[in-house]
């Protein structure tokens, strides 16, 4: 795609990326087949391809309007088209800089700035979201509906988390919103990687990862957010960790990028740098043990009846961090029967905060998911991410719960 960036952007750092990525787009369209919001709109505006042009025409100087921001708010960020892309086309990469481009030329109305401040100010603040999530569960009863769907009945107790006991060390991020809703999402995985003999430790001054803010359109803030937890972690990157886990694949997708997204920093640089190479998902470090973990299975659930699972895996494992057929390996070598799931490639429509600020094609995507992963008639629903558990929480008679919270049940012979 030949382009000619307008002067006021030419030669800055965003302006040379999205000439790169720009210049890799041969229109070919096949971004628009795997594209939710393309499959239920039917508006080239609202695929890649369209985006893609509506990018490029701010870049080159045309008036960003309100329609060209509604158009790029409607995109999930669910990176199919990356997968299905030919041409390598870092889409990505391009929106965030068109989003912040179109947020600062055309202001927003009033209700929608105060949401989404409130949305950066509460969901990256691990303490002030529980404490606003017991309120909730507290008056949930006589919320709306749309809210009270939001908002878990119950919360599972996180149980023993094991002590640092073993040579083989390993760091995990807590998360903002994951403690307070699903706790026992990381203390499983610190029991399961026990079992392996690896220690899992959290650094108690960690914070959000920063993709809260950054995907917001506050990006300045959303690098803060990241500057402060590569420091938070640093001195155990020093000390020696093996690898840092993320059991939320929202956030691993975004650790793995602080290379590119703090390359611009001197003083951050080569830190991020480092921080993204020993960032992996749970099922990568899972999936290296596994000729270890096959003999515990054996022991503890032997002949065990397969239990049907259908496995919803996140946009961000997928298509973010490219990570496919891992996760269900480490099911099926665990004595899991998973049922086929169509259209698994589409998001089920939590993407962050889009659940919030997009909620109508959200929850149409979600009815699309349910759908296909109900077709199978699992016995339980697992995912990879807790931004899509408490979406898809509300519509689903089978357990829904994480993929690690399964196979340590499976491990102790539940």
């Amino acid at each position: 795609m030949q382009t000619e960036l307008a002067e006021f952007i030419r030669d800055t750092r965003e302006g040379r990326e999205a000439d790169v990525i720009l210049r890799k787009c041969v229109h070919c369209g096949f971004c628009t087949a795997t594209c939710p919001t393309y499959q239920l709109l039917g508006d080239e505006l609202d695929g890649p391809r369209g985006r893609i042009y509506l990018i490029k025409d701010m870049l080159e100087g045309a008036e960003v309007t309100a329609r060209t921001q509604v158009h790029l708010d409607r995109c999930l960020t669910c990176r199919a088209c990356e997968t299905t892309c030919p041409s390598g086309v870092q889409y990505g990469h391009l929106v965030d800089i068109g989003r912040k481009l179109a947020e600062q030329r055309v202001p927003r109305p009033l209700p929608q700035r105060l949401l989404r401040l409130a949305l950066r100010a509460v969901l990256p603040r691990r303490a002030l979201f529980a404490s606003l999530l017991g309120v909730g569960r507290w008056l949930r009863p006589v919320l709306p509906f749309a809210l009270q769907h939001k908002i878990p009945a119950q919360v599972p107790a996180a149980g023993a988390w094991p002590a640092a006991r073993h040579a083989r060390r390993m760091l995990m991020l807590a998360g903002c919103v994951q403690p307070a809703l699903s706790p026992d999402i990381n203390a499983a995985s610190a029991r399961v990687l026990d079992r392996l003999d690896i220690s899992l430790v959290e650094a108690p001054a960690a914070g959000c990862c920063g993709a809260v803010r950054f995907h917001l359109n506050a990006q300045a803030d959303g690098l803060a957010d990241m500057r402060a937890l590569i420091d938070a972690w640093w001195p155990y990157v020093e000390g020696g960790v093996e690898a840092i886990v993320m059991s939320a694949s929202g956030c691993g997708v975004t650790v793995k990028e602080y290379g590119h997204l703090l390359a611009h920093d001197p003083a951050y640089a080569a830190k991020a740098e480092k921080i993204s190479a020993l960032t992996k998902d749970l099922s990568e470090v899972i999936a290296a043990e596994l000729d270890r973990l096959q003999p515990l299975l054996a022991k503890t659930a032997p002949g065990a009846q397969a239990t049907k699972l259908a496995l919803q895996l996140p946009c961000t494992l997928q298509h973010g961090q490219k990570i496919t057929g891992v996760v269900e390996s480490i099911l099926v070598a665990a004595g899991f029967e998973l049922t086929p799931v169509a259209d698994s490639h589409l998001c089920c429509g939590s993407a962050g905060t889009y659940s919030i600020l997009q909620a109508e094609l959200s929850e149409k995507l979600k009815a699309n998911k349910l759908a296909a992963l109900h077709a199978g008639s699992p016995q339980a629903i697992v995912s990879a991410n807790i931004g899509c558990l408490s979406h898809l929480q509300s519509g689903t008679a089978p357990p829904l719960e994480h993929r690690i919270v399964a196979l340590e049940r499976r491990l102790a012979g539940v």
